[in-house]
This record gives structure tokens, sequence and C-alpha cells, in this order.
């Protein structure tokens, strides 16, 4: 049987000590760039294969870090991974993920697989179920990293990645304004998470400041769903006075919105419609869906860099802020009054 490979057969490769290959397999950050390549294309050309076990049995690390999403269906969560992905990979960490599919139980059950798998630190955004934070705590208790970013509750002490949501709904609602609407609906959800409560607060803050008043027959709390939007868009054409605009929790509930008003012959922008995320088909239906950007690229980055600080000190939660990204306004054809109508595409 063929010897496996091991790192001092690597390091006798390079005529370099044990040590440097282990530090730069493990991705230490003092390992120059050039040694770490050429440590890591001769472990490829020797076809060394880590021994993980007793890596982690040794270190204490496993270098893996569980990810919690309600789901990776929506663009935004699937960004964000993708970014926590490419800022872990250089030092070594790969991720599992676990969606709750926005059940508090199935969150509960990830972060106690997670931290039966052992991994080196968690990274999670709560499920719109989530109005218990026990589970969280757990992984503090073991002075694990816990990163929450996205929905958070501020009842859990622990370092936060989030949208400045106030701004958001703030900013959604003057968008739309300045295009000349003045009986501005919105539609969210009804359970009672952060940022859903502070987007509609930066909402009710935006009426007040252009003086005009606050509509609570115009205001559907309901879920985050193509079908809620729908709901939601058919209860409003109902009230009195009818809105001339909407605003939806999400994109996917915007979609719905939009559906239920070319039915009804509202087609967008004669009754404007806005929503959160900028998901990818946004810019791609009729009429074009306005939307704000809330940076998933930026928050997946951010959470890695949090993580990588945190799991350096002794006490990883010594010294971490929170970190607050500022949201982007892409107005498209659904709210700008200017531009015909379009019919939308079935």
């Amino acid at each position: 049987m063929k010897k496996k490979t091991t790192i001092y057969d690597i390091a006798q490769e390079l005529g370099v000590t044990v040590s440097t290959v282990s530090r730069a397999l493990s991705g230490f950050p003092a390992i120059s760039k050039a040694t770490r390549q050429a440590v890591i294309a001769a472990a490829a050309r020797l076809n060394y294969s880590p021994n993980k076990l007793a890596s982690a049995l040794k270190s204490g690390k496993t270098f893996i870090v569980g990810v919690i999403v309600p789901s990776v269906e929506a663009h935004f969560f699937a960004t964000i991974i993708h970014n926590i992905e490419e800022g872990l990979k250089d030092s070594g960490y790969r991720i599992i993920l676990f969606q709750s599919k926005e059940s508090l139980a199935n969150e509960i059950r990830g972060v106690k697989t997670l931290l039966e798998a052992q991994v080196d630190g968690i990274l999670a955004s709560m499920s719109l179920e989530t109005n218990d934070v026990a589970h969280f705590q757990e992984i503090v208790a073991q002075n694990k990293p816990l990163i929450i970013f996205d929905r958070v509750n501020q009842e859990i002490n622990v370092p936060t990645i989030t949208l400045n949501d106030f701004r958001a709904g703030y900013m959604a609602t003057e968008h739309l304004i300045k295009q000349g609407y003045r009986n501005i609906a919105f539609v969210t959800t009804t359970h009672q998470v952060k940022i859903f409560n502070d987007r509609l607060n930066g909402y009710k803050e935006a009426l007040k400041k252009h003086n005009l008043k606050v509509n609570e027959h115009h205001i559907i709390l309901g879920g985050l769903s193509i079908n809620d939007g729908r709901f939601g868009a058919g209860q409003l054409l109902q009230t009195l006075p009818k809105p001339d605009a909407i605003i939806a929790g999400d994109d996917f509930t915007a979609l719905g919105v939009i559906k239920e008003l070319q039915e009804a012959g509202e087609v967008p922008p004669k009754i404007g419609v806005i929503g959160f995320a900028n998901e990818t088909f946004s810019a791609y239906i009729t009429p074009s869906l306005s939307t704000i950007d809330q940076h998933p690229s930026q928050m997946g980055a951010a959470c890695a860099e949090m993580f990588l600080k945190m799991v350096s000190q002794q006490n990883p939660y010594e010294n971490i802020g929170n970190v607050v990204i500022e949201p982007t306004l892409i107005p498209r054809a659904s709210t700008t009054k200017l531009q015909e109508s379009e019919s939308l595409i079935d």
C-alpha cells in the first residue's frame, strides 16, 4: 500500500519546517502569500489529504463555520452565503449550511446540529417565528463566535451586521412621494421582526415629514410571499381612498402585488410598487420593479471579516462592534410616473 503523504513530506519537498507547512495549510496570517501558494501547490502535487479529525483534536478547531438562513431560494441570502464562503476560504474555513424555512423549531434544531458538529462558530439570520433566543445563548455560553446578520433580536447581546432598515423604509416612501404619490400603502409581515418594524417606522416618519397622514387601513400585515402580496393588494383595492402606491415587505411580495394590480387593470406605475432586496428577477419583470438594494455582498463579506476577528481572540466578544450597512434606492419603471406603463409578462 502506498504511504499516505504527510506534512513532513511536504516540508522535506520544499525545504521548510513542518510548522511552516502546518501554518500555511491552516491559513495562518503571518505566513506570506508566496509561501502559502508554494505549500498548497506541493500538497496538490503530492496528493496530500489532511487528517481533519487529528487536526481538530490537536488544535481544538474544526475550521468549520455554521450558517443559518431562512431560505437559500432568495437571491439575497444566496449572495450573503457566497460572500461568507469567499471571505473565509483563504483562512481554511468551510461552512455547513442550515435552512430554518422561517420556523423557530427548525432554527433550534439547526443550532443543536451545528454545535454537535463542533463548528467553530455560527452566523445566523433569524426566522420570522423567532421570539425566543435561548438556543442562541448556548453558542455564547460555549464561548464560540455568534454573529447575527440581517434579521436580529435585541434580547441577545452579540455582534450584528444589519441594514439601516429605518432608512430603507424612509427612502422607499420618500421616493414615492417625490414621484407624486400621496396615498401610500404598506404590505408587510405580522411577525415582530426588528427589520420589518424599522422599515414600517421609516415609512411612517417619511409620511409625517411630508405632512401626509398615516392611514392604518393602508397597512396590511400578513406574510412575505407572492401570494401574500396578491392578497394584500386585493385588500387595498377595496379601501377608500384607494392607495396610489404600495410598498411591499420584500420583492417576492411586490411581485404578487404587481400581479394582482395587473389583473385589476391598475398596472404600475398607475399604482406605484416598490420592494426590498433587489432580487434578480426585479430588473426583468415588466414593468421592472423599483426596489431597495440591501447590499448582500457587503453583508456577507462583513460577516466573514467579523468572524475571523472574533475567532482570533481568546474572548471572541471583546472589542467587537456592530456593522450597519446603508441601503441604496434602485428606481425602475414600477414607480416612475414619467414613463409609460408597460404590460406585465405572464
